[in-house]
Order: C-alpha cells, then structure tokens, then sequence
C-alpha cells in the first residue's frame, strides 16, 4: 500500500497539506505516486520551500502573479512544482491569485493540485500561527502530518514549532514531556489541526514518525482517539527522500470507522419461526449479535430488518443500533444488503458524491463493513477486531476468516465493492463478487464460524455446545 492509495486520492483532486514531522516528504512522496498515473501532477506551497527542495520536482515554475502561469501547458508533465521567487536558500510562497489560478488550469487538464499551506521548520510538531494555514475553500482533501518523534521530548522550541501556542490548545506547559493525549487535543482543536479546513473536505491525519513497534502501538491509541474527527488516521514511517529510497517508507496501517451490518431480515420459512428472536444465553438472536458489533466498535452498527421487523426493532430498543427496515426483504438478501449500505453515513458535501474512483463514491463516512448474520449469536468482539485491524493494515477490498481451508462468516468488504454490492439482485450474497475482486483470507481457528442456524437440529447442537 502506498500513500495515494491509503489517503484513498481522486482523481482530479485538490489536496492540501498542513502540521508538522514530514510533511514536505509527504508532499513530494505522494507527488510522485501520482505521476505515474497521470500526465503531470502541480505542486505548489503558500509557504516557504528550501531551494534544495526544488530539485525533488520534475520542473520548476516561479509565479509572482497568475500572468506568469500563461504559458504552463507546455510544462504540464511530471511533477511540477511552482512557487514564488526566490529569497536567499528559500522560496516564497505563491499568492492567493496565483493559488486560484493553478486550480483554474488543474480544473481544465484534470490534473492532480496539491498544496503545502503551512510551515513547520521541521520540527515533528506545530501549532498554526493566527496567519496560518492558507487552505483555499475549493480543497477537497486536507492531509494533517504529526510527527510522532515528538511523543515523549519536551514542549520546547526543539520538538515543537511555536510551543507556546501549542502548550494553550493541548493543556501542557512548556517543558513537560508530550503526550499521546496533547497530541490528540491539538489535532483535534479549531484552532490547531482542525484550523481553516473547508467545510465538506475530507481529513485525514497521518501520524508520521512511527519508526518502532512501540511507536506505531501508539499510533493506533491516538488513532483510535482521533476519530470520528478524521476520516481516516494513517500510521506511516515516510523516508524524506533523496537521503533513503522511496520503497523504504512504508503506510504501517489506515484507521477508518467500519461499520456492522446485521441482516436479520429473513422470513425463516426453513426454520418454522423467527430466527432472529430464538433465545441465546437468555437474549434474542439478533440482540446479542448487534452487542456483539457494538463491543468490538464497529460503527455505525446497522440492523436490516423485514419479516418480523416489530419484534426485531423492539429487541433492539435500548441499543445505539441504526434499523435499516426493508420492504423488498421477500426478493432475497441482496436487497437487504443494499437497504444496509443506504443507511450508512453520506458524504458531507457535494464534493465528496462527484466522487467514483478509488472508493469514495456516496460512503465518506466509513472504510468499511462487516456483514454479520442474525444467525450466528456465537460470533465474538474478537474475529471483528481482527478482521478490522487487517483491513486496517492491507485495505484489502475483501477480508474473510478462513477455518480449516474453508471460507466463514463474517466477512469484511471494503467501500470500494460497496457500487458492486449494490448491484447485486436476487437471493445472492456478497459471495457473488469475490471473483471480481482480490480476497484476503485470515486464518482463524475458531470453528463455530462455520456454523449456522437452519433446523431445529443446528439450534439444539449451538446451544448445547456440540
């Protein structure tokens, strides 16, 4: 997995960077990624660029005002990088005027923009100046950079560009050792890593820097913390290039809401009466599988609902369950695996629903569901988690437990099937596009994964334990 694919980037798109602790390297690494699957991709910075800098561009333009980018479609290959002029080791950043028209000509070529808004001096860590960031409003993706090198030094001038900003909006003092928790409250502050961001654009924070195994443990802590602010949290080691080869950096893992999806709208016709309300350990069916979900955080958790649905809801009453009730339940699964997509988050502006490429197209707020069936009350917050956190490390569009070389239930689908689910009819299940798509198969050891209930018999063996 690399960046471009862990930010999930559209193509066109307008990204800007902000913070701290790699920036810059992500930047040009991402930069990169891109060109090689676009005809050119236009850097550029409202910030100040060492003049070393320059050299990690294809080519460079220096654009005082929007009349000296009138001739830039003879340049429009590779990574191009455009800035202000230069003053001494450094450039200047380009002008707002100069910002609208680069979007201007990216708009015409459909061409990635990407933007650095902010400077950092190359400290792991910043607080944004009252100045700072100069984000444009037609942005549709702000990467937010930490740099986790920071955790555990002192709030000093050393680790921290503008400490004593960052003090205020974390709740330390100056000289304290950071923690995992300042992190977190300035990143997630209006005024810190939340500044200036467009309303509708999608966030994303990468926690750079996470170079050991105990770094990347905190990654996953502050991740976890991190959202729902951010849409997605990426625990990353970027290597500033040219000092390192680019295969060196390498995307530790990708945190994303995944949400439950529980079908529990069958009519049981087989069975002779609901399944969804068979008693187990005391609870119905479907009330201990949505426990389920909500224990191992899957969010949100979803109930699809048909035959029956009042006594289902009503066994839901007290849980922080979304009921998806659907009225084609008759016409087999696929339908009720659509009514759970519907009613999975939509995106927060019309940016985010022009989008079809590379998984966002209508499902922003989630990375990923697991489908669970109303029928295997023995499934456990464990397999979720697990099956969330490979995910997390490969995005694979699949992931499915594989007990004794046999594919179980749950199964994990990333958003990216989510246009192919919907197109699914009849009584079919997500198993109908496997063969469309990469599966990652998890081994797991837990037999009861592959059991169901559809007698009378199946029901007695479950419950007795055979």
């Amino acid at each position: 997995m690399n960046l471009s694919q862990a930010i999930r980037v559209t193509n066109p798109t307008c990204l800007a960077l902000v913070g701290a602790g790699g920036k810059t390297t992500a930047l040009f690494q991402l930069a990169r990624e891109l060109s090689l699957r676009e005809e050119a991709v236009i850097v550029t910075t409202t910030t100040h660029l060492h003049v070393e800098q320059i050299k990690l561009a294809d080519s460079h333009k220096v654009a005082a005002m929007p009349e000296d980018l009138y001739d830039l479609d003879k340049d429009l290959h590779g990574v191009l990088l455009v800035t202000g002029p230069k003053e001494g080791d450094r450039t200047t950043g380009v002008n707002p005027d100069v910002i609208s028209q680069l979007r201007a000509i990216q708009d015409l070529h459909h061409l990635p923009l990407l933007i650095e808004a902010d400077g950092s001096r190359r400290k792991p860590l910043k607080a944004p100046a009252a100045y700072e960031p100069v984000i444009p409003e037609f942005v549709d993706v702000v990467l937010v950079v930490a740099g986790l090198a920071g955790l555990g030094k002192p709030l000093t001038n050393e680790f921290v560009h503008r400490p004593e900003i960052y003090a205020a909006l974390s709740g330390q003092n100056l000289g304290e050792i950071i923690t995992p928790g300042s992190i977190v409250r300035v990143l997630t502050h209006p005024s810190g890593g939340m500044k200036n961001i467009p309303v509708g654009a999608r966030r994303v924070a990468l926690l750079n820097q996470a170079d050991t195994p105990e770094l990347q443990a905190q990654a996953k802590m502050i991740a976890e913390q991190l959202m729902p602010g951010f849409h997605a949290v990426i625990s990353a080691s970027l290597n500033p290039p040219p000092s390192l080869p680019a295969e060196r950096s390498k995307i530790h893992a990708v945190f994303e809401p995944v949400a439950g999806i529980i079908l529990a709208g069958g009519g049981s016709t087989r069975f002779g009466r609901p399944k969804q309300l068979l008693d187990w350990q005391g609870k119905p069916f479907v009330r201990v599988v949505a426990e389920t979900a909500l224990n191992a955080g899957l969010s949100p958790v979803v109930v699809v609902t048909g035959a029956h649905a009042d006594q289902v809801e009503e066994a839901l009453i007290d849980l922080k369950v979304i009921v998806a009730h659907n009225p084609e339940w008759r016409t087999g699964q696929s339908s009720s695996i659509q009514a759970g997509l519907r009613a999975l988050p939509q995106p927060t502006s019309q940016v985010a629903s022009s989008k079809d490429h590379e998984g966002i197209s209508g499902w922003d707020g989630v990375g990923a569901a697991i489908f669970l069936l109303t029928d295997q009350p023995q499934v456990t917050p464990t397999i979720l988690r697990a099956l969330g956190e490979e995910h997390a490390r490969t995005l694979a569009p699949i992931v499915a437990p594989l007990v004794r070389g046999e594919r179980a239930n749950p199964v994990l689908f990333d958003r990216i099937t989510f246009q192919e689910l919907m197109m699914l009819s009849g009584d079919v299940g997500g198993r109908a596009i496997f063969s469309k798509v990469p599966v990652d198969y998890l081994t797991w050891h837990d037999e009861s994964l592959l059991s169901d209930v559809d007698t009378a018999d199946e029901y007695r063996r479950l419950v007795n334990g055979e």
